[in-house]
């Protein structure tokens, strides 16, 4: 297979795997079979692509022959064997308004079967960490290597995560329905952690030569608002919705013309979606009034409104930023809040100030191999003008980054404290 065909078929099951699973998964109603059966079909692409080309609606392709797939097992069931037993003929007749009804209903316009899937894979009968994973799997379409590096945690246990979960959710027999009353309360919490890390892996991505993925970002945002109209009392489910709104009116300022990244004090911040910030001011505002401006997707929200609101990139509020950060770290304390609690600041009261609570983090498990931690201490280091060990850091972040646009900046940033150890040197 050519490498072109090659990438172009992975950009494609990115794209559409999560519509192709979920519109499966309504009609078998066993998640499990609906990924295999959307296997199969990205089986059938990787044959038959590469002779006869990229078809010009992809999606569509590998939708009819999942459906064809799904049609043959139909054909094959233990249940129709016994409806043969019983009805004899009749099951002709069966069987064709069985098929005309499946067909019918597959190439219906799928609707919210997203948003039913994000719900069926966060059932209470599964552990949280089992939720987050079967959804990032199911729906973002990513690699349990992915989802492992999103979540800190080894790889093998993201996958017995995902094998048990499927096989979990198809022994109890789970309906694919968006729940109501009580049950879409408990649920609620889960569900928005796993539209937002969906969201978080498009804005940034952990692996590949892209450092987005818009419509992983574009597809979080269409859920966000979904649950948020869903339940318009819940104030987080806005605080994300408007989170993820204003992120996202950053992305076309993110990569320059060569798809390199543009870090966000670099932006040039009138390419920023206004429409999409006020979207995110008028959802953070709308969580607040309804109580919720300490939830923690409102907190970050806050943060990303400080950004949103100021003019450039020097008229930021850093201390208000800061003072937010300190107040996410008493309700969700994590070592990442802390990294990011760490920049602010050094942004408000130096460099000096950031590294010490980033060094407070070098001794953290789940910092090990997170790349950001080298990263912001190199960026720390440099300010402070001690480029070796700058330089070590930005080496060792692109060493563990599987990002490709990101070990490229990351490298620059290294060179970049390589001619300034050489520039002191000369002096």
């Amino acid at each position: 297979m050519s490498t072109d065909t090659h990438r172009a078929i992975d950009a494609v099951w990115r794209i559409e795997s999560p519509r192709l699973i979920a519109g499966l998964a309504r009609m078998v109603r066993d998640v499990g079979l609906a990924e295999e059966l959307a296997q199969d079909a990205l089986v059938a692409a990787l044959e038959r692509w590469p002779e006869t080309g990229v078809p010009n609606n992809p999606g569509a392709w590998l939708m009819a022959t999942a459906k064809h797939r799904a049609i043959d097992r139909l054909r094959r069931s233990k249940l129709q064997q016994r409806k043969y037993e019983e009805l004899g003929y009749e099951l002709e007749d069966w069987q064709d308004d069985a098929e005309a009804a499946f067909e019918a209903a597959i190439d219906d316009d799928i609707g919210d079967d997203l948003l039913r899937l994000v719900f069926t894979a966060c059932h209470p009968v599964l552990s949280t960490e089992a939720r987050v994973a079967l959804t990032l799997r199911l729906l973002g379409g990513l690699t349990t290597d992915e989802i492992a590096r999103a979540f800190l945690v080894p790889e093998p246990t993201v996958a017995q995560r995902i094998v048990r979960a499927k096989r979990t959710l198809a022994e109890a027999r789970v309906p694919f329905e968006v729940p109501r009353g009580e049950e879409l309360a408990e649920r609620l919490a889960s569900v928005l952690a796993v539209i937002y890390l969906i969201f978080n892996e498009g804005y940034s991505a952990t692996a590949g030569d892209d450092w987005m993925r818009p419509a992983l970002c574009d597809e979080a945002l269409r859920l966000g608002r979904i649950v948020a109209e869903l339940v318009p009392r819940e104030p987080e489910a806005h605080g994300l919705a408007a989170l993820m709104e204003i992120q996202a009116s950053r992305a076309r300022a993110r990569v320059d013309a060569a798809g390199a990244p543009v870090l966000l004090l670099d932006q040039d911040r009138a390419r920023w979606d206004q429409v999409l910030i006020q979207r995110g001011l008028t959802a953070l505002e709308r969580a607040e009034k309804l109580g919720g401006a300490r939830g923690p997707y409102a907190l970050q929200a806050a943060i990303a409104a400080c950004h949103a609101r100021a003019r450039a990139a020097d008229e930021t509020d850093w201390a208000r930023i800061a003072a937010l950060y300190d107040a996410l770290a008493q309700l969700a304390p994590s070592p990442v809040v802390e990294l990011n609690r760490a920049v602010a600041l050094a942004m408000a009261f130096g460099p000096a100030a950031g590294l010490e609570l980033a060094d407070t983090l070098i001794d953290e498990p789940s910092m090990k191999n997170y790349h950001l931690l080298p990263s912001v201490r190199g960026d720390f280091l440099a300010k402070l003008g001690r480029y070796g060990e700058a330089h070590a850091e930005f080496k060792r972040a692109a060493a563990l980054t599987r990002n490709a646009r990101e070990r490229e900046l990351l490298t620059d940033r290294a060179a970049a404290c390589a001619r300034s150890i050489a520039a002191q040197k000369r002096e």
